[in-house]
């Protein structure tokens, strides 16, 4: 794979380039102590996500079950060799997945029962897809700043953020969440894609800044981005990959693609896996398997040191599946085929890291984990149950710096207004 020419800055300041096989080795920076990365098997051109037929794939084909992409961990719970990357978590971190994912399932299953009961207005169920989410977000490190679109709540709880925050938005009390800069986590995004364009912008203000491939990892950053498979179609984020490829951004456009865009499947969006799109902007992309965290994290891992080293975007494309409704407001068994559904059921991804780990884990250390994630869904509930309606007249704050006479004019009239029905 060719990568893009980049011409230099407008600024002034030039395009950075690297051997993308040197690059990687800064990848344990974000990685536990013992972690490797076989440098000499992975480059731009290694990681492509490889030949691809001529021939068209007819939307019915199951072409994704048949390729799920890079793969480390096998759904028996098996490890798999890999010529290209190496499994970078160690046996802690190894935990620490199982305890996120399936803390973000039961999050996640509590969320859909307050909504069912009233108490959100909707909710965007992540289920099916926590793998693809937990492995990538361990990759990022303190100083790279991620954008998600509006389905990363385990992104957002493996960052650190307050499990109720992540509902303020869905309860109808804030326009937006957690504090961003506390967490270098932008707030949700809901128009489909637009989101990648904010990233690559960021980006390019990090590159302006010399903040990417300075070789010093206290300094150098990296920017990632989430988007689903039908953002994929959307002028946004094709946009902002040329953006990306022609300044060098130090992006990572990771795709999750859950196979419905709604009720349109992804091979009727895309006759070749996603990831190929990369090819024709000119910067690597990878089919990496969703449902294998430790793939996740190895495949993230490497695409963020390559951009924080300097060598410009990469695209990920993480072949999951979700398996719940789009949001509660749609009913997926109209659409969703139930032997697909089951076929995917079978690559569960907690599942999967649960019969690895069962070989030298006790039982009643999976209770533990239930029993925690149990724990943390009440506590989710009481909290969400507190978040007050703010007063309605706070939507004129935070306008200006400065309150104007106009906006004390509004207040005063809006208050007015909202005591004439009183």
């Amino acid at each position: 794979m060719n990568v893009v020419q980049r011409p230099g800055l407008t600024a002034g300041r030039p395009g950075r380039r690297s051997d993308p096989a040197a690059v990687v080795t800064a990848v344990t920076q974000a990685s536990a102590p013992t972690q490797t990365v076989p440098v000499a098997s992975v480059s731009a051109a290694s990681v492509s996500a490889g030949p691809v037929s001529a021939g068209c794939v007819h939307p019915s084909a199951p072409s994704e079950l048949a390729d799920t992409g890079i793969q480390l961990l096998a759904p028996d719970g098996t490890l798999v060799a890999e010529p290209r990357f190496e499994v970078l978590a160690d046996h802690d971190l190894r935990l620490e997945f199982y305890r996120s994912m399936v803390l973000a399932r039961r999050l996640d299953a509590e969320a859909t029962a307050l909504q069912r009961q009233g108490e959100l207005v909707l909710w965007i169920p992540l289920r099916g897809q926590e793998a693809a989410q937990v492995g990538s977000a361990q990759a990022a490190g303190p100083r790279d700043f991620i954008f998600p679109s509006y389905r990363e709540h385990a992104v957002a709880w493996h960052r650190g953020v307050p499990a109720a925050e992540v509902l303020r938005l869905l309860r109808g009390v804030s326009h937006d969440g957690w504090d961003v800069a506390a967490h270098n986590l932008a707030n949700y995004t809901i128009v489909l894609a637009s989101q990648t364009l904010h990233a690559v912008g960021y980006g390019m203000g990090v590159l302006l800044d010399g903040d990417v491939g300075t070789g010093d990892p206290a300094r150098d950053t990296a920017v990632l981005v989430y988007l689903g498979d039908g953002a994929m179609s959307q002028g946004d984020a094709n946009e902002a990959f040329v953006w990306a490829a022609s300044f060098g951004a130090p992006v990572v456009f990771l795709c999750q693609n859950n196979q419905w865009a709604i009720s349109t499947p992804s091979r009727r969006q895309s006759p070749v896996p996603l990831a190929r799109r990369a090819d024709g902007f000119g910067f690597p992309g990878l089919r990496v398997d969703g449902n294998d965290v430790l793939a996740m994290h190895a495949a993230t891992s490497w695409a963020l040191a390559h951009a924080r080293g300097g060598g410009g975007p990469v695209l990920i494309e993480a072949n999951t599946y979700r398996m719940a409704p789009h949001t509660t407001s749609d009913d997926a068994t109209r659409y969703q085929p139930a032997d697909e559904v089951a076929a995917w059921a079978a690559r569960d991804p907690i599942e999967r890291l649960r019969r690895l780990l069962a070989t030298d884990v006790d039982a009643a250390w999976f209770d533990e984990i239930d029993d925690q994630a149990a724990t943390a869904a009440t506590e989710l509930r009481r909290d969400c149950l507190a978040l007050d309606p703010p007063e309605p007249s706070s939507m004129l704050g935070h306008v200006y710096a400065e309150e104007t006479a106009d906006e004390r004019d509004q207040r005063t009239w809006f208050n007015a207004y909202r005591d004439s029905f009183l």
